[in-house]
């Protein structure tokens, strides 16, 4: 493989990868190649990407954990600018590793991609001031597709960096602090369940 290294089945979990790049940097700062379908394909990863998305947010924020049910996707995964601490938790019924989690620091500066398969539920908390997050697809985004679970499903028991709070019994953000910011959620991410009652796919 000419411009990436990748550790496969981080944790146990098969499908789950995380990818380095090579980065050639100098004085004048530096230069990497985000994407090669070659050098994908050479390490045995054989996803066809269709999207780009990219969204910024603000330090306390935790997106997730969302997947799609009828149209599951893919998702190669970076930050560009500040931190995060990205999780994904295996939802494949068939899978010996079933509810469990894999977490990962994707930070401007290690410059890491976390590969998240389909059949997974995926989601991240911002730990930096602010944080730009890219993501690739191979599906299209399909409207009234969206599932999700509670963040804080103590059943699963994610581990969140730098976070304080006690679980009260839903996904509420209510009593949460990142560093000494509140938790910040949406309406809807606040009211997901636990993985008892999630789709599995």
């Amino acid at each position: 493989m000419g411009q990436i290294k990748v550790q496969k089945d981080l944790d146990g979990i098969k499908g789950l990868c995380l990818i380095v790049p090579a980065v050639h940097g100098d004085g004048r700062g530096y230069f990497m190649e985000t994407y090669s379908k070659r050098d994908m394909k050479e390490a045995g990863i054989n996803v066809e990407f269709v999207q780009d998305n990219q969204s910024m947010s603000t330090k306390g924020v935790l997106r997730g954990l969302h997947f799609q049910k009828q149209y599951p996707q893919t998702k190669l995964v970076r930050v560009i600018k500040g931190e995060v601490f990205d999780v994904a938790v295996d939802l494949r019924s068939d899978s010996p590793t079933y509810g469990q989690w894999h977490g990962e620091l994707l930070t401007e500066e290690n410059k890491h991609l976390f590969l998240i398969p389909r059949g997974f539920a995926h989601g991240f908390l911002v730990l930096s001031d602010t944080a730009e997050f890219c993501y690739k697809c191979d599906d299209f985004y399909h409207p009234n597709d969206e599932g999700g679970m509670a963040w804080n499903d103590p059943e699963i028991g994610i581990q969140w960096p730098k976070l304080s709070g006690e679980y009260k019994g839903s996904a509420s953000a209510e009593g949460y602090f990142v560093d000494g910011v509140k938790l910040n959620l949406s309406d809807k991410d606040q009211k997901w369940l636990g993985i008892k009652d999630t789709f599995k796919f």
